[in-house]
């Protein structure tokens, strides 16, 4: 596979990169790459569903208002237009290709979630991404123009050191360095979650698709801003399972251990009240009474309501010997999504020619500082389809060089590779986590710096940060594929950690997803975007 060339090449396989390939124009060649297989993605583990202004009492002007008071004075409010406007028809294009969301009779089924004035969120039970991931799935499989190229690891992208245009990108797979040329690169590889300690998101998610966009000269918009979900099962053992918004829009109570719904100390909303606002409530009452979780009780619901809505959840909890029909679920917050990435307009587009940007790895401005319930798996939609749009200019294919033949293996470097990578996530937990203060941040910053000088101290970084177009590789070792992936990986999620410790040690306030201890108050002075290009650190106005 040595130098393919494709038109459009489309990293990740989440709603965004499925439904952005089936997008793209079919006269176009569309490589699809995954690093696992497909259905790996967060939008696959996505519960509560998709939101959209379809009822005749609802409206996008509604949602519009909605979006921009959960995004704490942050969003692009052009931006937001864009997706409330343009969410009908995205319903109408998921349904038409197949996705089996529920009905009321005839009528699509909505739901209330947090921070919504009108039950705008429609469903498939409790599975809803994994519902249309599964359909944009079957369909990308049968288009004769998309060829999926799955278990390969996106390490660099090609760039034209003359025109400084992106061609094309690097991938690990079947134990070589293949580059793929391109007229369009699209990065749809999800969000980071895996850099703390507790999440909800796969295994996958680890920022790739941010993390060598920002080291090929990318703006990265908004860092700083994570998404910690408020109710993530916490039973010894199990995954931090998310237990969707939607089971307390639907009426659950969320209570301490005697019984009090403590959410309403902290807003009048109670448990329905923002997700950073319910996150912060849960860590405060927390620290206050030294109990180690919460509880969400859906017995106020009806059990055959539970039975129709939340078959996985009941699923999962039963796995984890919680029955939730008889004794509330323990929870307690986990990173759940990052609303900053990869900055891009309205058609994708970031900062280097060529390259593009879709789903939780960009940067729209929709979200602002606070992501509103359900709006990621619409933003996926909406702003991928902008791709059929996409235009790509025709380019020489490049001959390669020979391909060389490499014989290492670093076993005597992945002890500090899986000490980093194991120390890192802790380290982000405790000082990015949903409470931050100055001192913390600046000492996580020295360490992820000192981390990354070892890193790349290392023989196996010059495969991923300074192997020329020019060269292909083929490995010897068995073991160093998976050696250099660990590697690659690690890396990755050391300057996502960067990133995000610097723009939240840059943002002196506090805003949304991002709160400050030592600087507790929202400042109409910060009403700006951060920016991150190389090291350079400034803001701009919205």
């Amino acid at each position: 596979m040595n130098y393919s060339k494709f038109d459009v090449v489309v990293v990740g396989s989440g709603a965004a990169g499925l439904y952005g390939a089936l997008c793209i124009p079919k006269g176009l060649k569309v490589a699809l790459i995954t690093k696992d297989m497909l259905n790996t993605g967060a939008s696959d583990w996505a519960q509560g569903g998709i939101a959209a202004a379809i009822s005749t009492d609802d409206s996008p002007q509604l949602h519009l208002e909605d979006t921009l008071k959960a995004g704490a004075g942050l969003c692009d409010r052009q931006a937001v237009e864009f997706l409330v406007e343009n969410a009908a028809d995205s319903i109408q294009s998921l349904v038409e290709m197949g996705v089996a969301f529920d009905r009321h009779q005839s009528q699509l089924s909505m739901t209330l979630e947090a921070a919504h004035s009108r039950p705008r969120v429609l469903h498939a039970a409790d599975t809803t991404g994994r519902a249309i991931v599964a359909t944009l799935a079957q369909q990308v499989l049968q288009r004769e123009n998309i060829e999926v190229i799955s278990q390969a690891f996106a390490l660099k992208l090609w760039i034209n050191e003359e025109t400084g245009k992106c061609q094309g990108i690097s991938v690990l797979k079947d134990h070589a360095i293949t580059w793929i040329q391109a007229s369009a690169t699209i990065l749809a590889t999800g969000g980071a979650g895996q850099v703390f300690a507790q999440t909800t998101n796969p295994a996958v998610s680890t920022g790739d698709g941010v993390a060598i966009a920002w080291r090929s000269g990318a703006i990265i918009r908004d860092a700083e801003f994570v998404q910690f979900h408020p109710t993530a099962l916490t039973v010894p053992g199990a995954p931090r399972f998310l237990i969707s918004e939607a089971v307390r829009g639907e009426g659950a109570h969320l209570i301490d251990q005697q019984g009090r719904r403590f959410a309403f100390d902290y807003h009048p909303d109670g448990e329905l009240a923002p997700r950073d606002v319910v996150s912060r409530a849960i860590f405060t009452h927390l620290a206050k009474t030294g109990e180690s979780q919460v509880y969400l009780d859906l017995r106020p619901i009806e059990p055959e309501k539970i039975r129709y809505r939340f078959p996985n959840i009941i699923r999962v909890c039963q796995h984890w010997n919680v029955d939730l029909f008889t004794k509330p679920i323990p929870v307690t917050p986990a990173a759940h999504y990052w609303m900053g990435g990869i900055a891009v307009d309205t058609k994708n587009k970031t900062s280097i020619s060529g390259l593009y940007a879709v789903g939780e790895t960009a940067s729209t401005g929709v979200h602002g500082a606070n992501r509103l319930a359900s709006n990621s798996l619409l933003e996926c939609v909406v702003y991928a389809s902008q791709l059929a749009k996409l235009e790509v200019d025709e380019e020489e294919k490049i001959t390669p060089s020979e391909t060389l033949t490499v014989t290492d293996n670093w076993v005597e470097h992945l002890e500090l590779v899986n000490s980093i990578k194991n120390q890192l996530p802790d380290l982000m937990w405790h000082s990015a986590g949903i409470c931050r203060t100055q001192v913390v941040l600046d000492s996580a910053i020295a360490t992820v710096i000192e981390w990354r000088s070892q890193l790349l101290s290392l023989p196996l970084n010059q495969y991923v940060l300074n192997l020329l177009p020019q060269q292909a590789i083929e490995f010897n070792s068995v073991e160093a594929e998976s050696q250099l992936k660990l590697y690659a990986e690690t890396l990755n999620l050391l300057d996502i950690a960067y990133l995000i410790l610097k723009s939240a040690a840059f943002r002196t306030e506090s805003r949304g997803g991002h709160y400050r201890t030592d600087y507790p108050n929202t400042l109409a002075a910060w009403s700006k975007h951060t920016i991150i290009q190389g090291n350079n650190l400034s803001c701009v106005d919205i």
